[in-house]
């Protein structure tokens, strides 16, 4: 959540960091501003809403300066105004914050009593407030910076300016990540390197409890005890083609479509020989795994929970879905023979981290599948695996989404081969499946109009539910949570079983149920709980493979038959026709579908 962005160099800084920040929209955020200094002196604007209001407010009243910094914010602490935007700023300071400071209510209550004055309701004004302090009492810009930072406990990434000196900003990182980008005559700061596509690919990034100071003669990194420390370049491939739509509406239309491509790229990995040991998980014991826990955020817990039945059905091992911001907080036992796994499209999840952290603390095994191999979850898990699912730039995930299904799939899959739980002519079958897999992805991108159609339909009710049985009880979960997060329509997803034991007393002619059902040995079952709605005067939307339509199909309000594949990997064809399902009825009722309100792509804080 939140983006920061920083310029040193010789251009004018104002479009160049406001670019930047359109560059990291697809983070989330609620307001955003600037800071330049010119002739010495701190210039901030800021606005309320869309970043679009800063670029108009930057038209009406333009600032000057070839240093800034710039933030979109995702409100935490006050609510979403110009007064609670970064930049926050004292008489000389002004910074932007990425994070929450823990204690910023016994460092403010101090602040106060020393006569210093508090304008906004956020956490981060602390922190301009205390540097200025400390410079009050002749402190140097590092040592102000450094006491004030010794200070903070919580998560960050902050960047400094200090009035009267245009040739320096000052970084710190505790959490939440932050990357420096190199260039011949300039330098960059982002919160992400996708900030920096075509300006530069020369990054260095930041480790945790690391300040670094930034100068037009060079950059001075310090490690958490404030002392000199070389931190390594790395190249980044991002280019600025890579930030286009390509000719689509929305980036998260573009990414749906994406998904045969991406998922082709992700299945020609799990499928090859010894995938495991070139991806450098090679020395992870799976020989001796006696059981697996899967932990993830949103989205990426229903990944966990749908690979929880591959695991138990392949590999024969019992497969535990963790909710990753409760983890920890039930003091969980890791046994020494358990494989945790944790899922996150960022890397930077801050729930997952922390459970990534309690195993870790528990040597317990540890593997972490990302998007980001940069990633602080990359870099402190013993084993990581990359989900190929490229650039993800609409909030809501689609194809990391089932890319990260591959993955867990292929690793399901070697675990059953590693314990002799498949024969060959089994695990073939399930190869061939997953390379299958792409075509039938574009079989059903083909059904968008019919799919916009029931979208249609879906608007004109305030509530919608989706059920399905065994591994389309997952699906039904992460399809609620895309139509809700995407379209705002209140909907929830449940086991088909359940249907009975409660919650069928919702059942009404506006309330629509979408059927996950493909006929399989579970297709009577779920049957029986359609029909069970349907005599409450309850719409149906059945999707299902062609035995299944023509089974029922003609009973049902709306129907959309899908390609008959392996039972094991149904959620991923599944998944398909519920992301279109959500991104058209977000898009028939005038939404951002790209960016919804209250929500961020990287949640960076617990």
């Amino acid at each position: 959540m939140c983006g920061i962005i920083g310029y040193l160099g010789k251009n004018e800084a104002s479009p160049i960091l406001l670019e930047s920040l359109r560059r990291l929209e697809y983070r989330g955020y609620d307001s955003a501003g600037i800071t330049t200094i010119h002739n010495g002196k701190l210039f901030v604007k800021k606005a309320a809403g869309r970043l679009v209001n800063l670029a108009d407010l930057l038209v009406k009243e333009p600032i000057r300066g070839k240093i800034g910094i710039g933030h979109t914010r995702w409100a935490t602490h006050g609510k979403a105004t110009t007064i609670n935007a970064h930049p926050q700023s004292s008489n000389n300071v002004s910074v932007v914050h990425n994070g929450i400071i823990e204690n910023y209510k016994e460092i403010k209550k101090q602040l106060i009593e020393e006569g210093y004055f508090f304008r906004s309701e956020t956490d981060t004004e602390v922190i301009p407030l205390l540097c200025q302090k400390f410079l009050d009492q002749g402190y140097s810009y590092t040592d102000s910076v450094h006491q004030t930072v010794d200070l903070l406990k919580g998560q960050y990434a902050i960047c400094f300016l200090f009035e009267n000196n245009d040739d320096l900003i000052f970084l710190a990182r505790s959490g939440s990540p932050l990357v420096i980008g190199h260039s011949r005559s300039t330098t960059y700061v982002a919160s992400d390197a996708l900030a920096l596509a075509g300006l530069t690919k020369e990054i260095t990034y930041l480790e945790d409890g690391d300040t670094a100071a930034i100068s037009r003669e060079g950059t001075t990194i310090f490690d958490s005890s404030h002392k000199n420390v070389h931190r390594s370049k790395t190249f980044v491939s991002i280019n600025a083609i890579d930030l286009q739509k390509g000719g689509f509406k929305h980036y998260m239309l573009k990414e749906i479509h994406e998904q045969p491509k991406a998922l082709a790229k992700a299945i020609q990995t799990v499928t090859s020989e010894n995938w495991l040991d070139e991806a450098s998980v090679g020395n992870l014991p799976l020989d001796e795994i006696e059981g697996v826990n899967l932990l993830g955020c949103g989205t990426a817990e229903y990944a966990c929970m749908i690979a929880s039945y591959w695991f138990e059905n392949l590999a024969k091992l019992p497969g535990r879905t963790e909710i990753a911001s409760e983890f920890k907080y039930r003091d969980p036992i890791i046994k020494p023979n358990d494989l945790s796994i944790f899922v996150s499209q960022s890397g930077e999840t801050a729930d997952t981290l922390s459970a990534l952290r309690y195993v870790i603390k528990n040597k317990g095994h540890n593997l972490s599948i990302l998007n980001n191999l940069a990633s602080t979850m990359a870099k402190e898990s013993t084993y990581s695996l990359p989900i190929h699912a490229d650039l993800e730039l609409s909030v809501a995930s689609t194809k990391a989404f089932t890319c990260q299904l591959v993955i867990l799939a292929g690793l399901a899959l070697e675990l059953g081969k590693i314990r002799k739980n498949l024969s060959r002519k089994e695990y073939e079958q399930y190869r061939e499946g997953l390379l299958n897999l792409p075509g039938y992805i574009n079989i059903i991108l083909d059904l968008s109009e019919e799919i916009r159609k029931i979208a249609q339909f879906l608007t004109e009710c305030p509530n919608a539910l989706f059920i399905g049985r065994g591994l389309m009880f997952p699906t039904a979960l992460e399809g609620a949570l895309k139509l809700k997060e995407i379209s705002y329509i209140h909907a929830e997803g449940m086991a088909a079983g359940e249907l009975k034991h409660g919650p069928i007393s919702l059942i009404e002619r506006t309330f629509p149920t979408v059927v996950l059902a493909p006929s399989d040995y579970l297709f009577d079952k779920t049957k029986s709980n359609m029909e069970e709605i349907q005599s409450r005067n309850g719409p149906i939307i059945l999707l299902s493979d062609a035995r299944g339509i023509d089974d029922v199909g003609k009973d049902v309000d709306f129907s959309l038959t899908l390609p008959k594949v392996h039972p094991l990997l149904t959620p991923i064809i599944y998944t398909i026709p519920l992301q279109l399902l959500a991104y058209h009825s977000g898009v028939i009722k005038g939404l951002d579908v790209d960016n919804p309100r209250h929500l961020a792509k990287s949640v960076t804080v617990e």
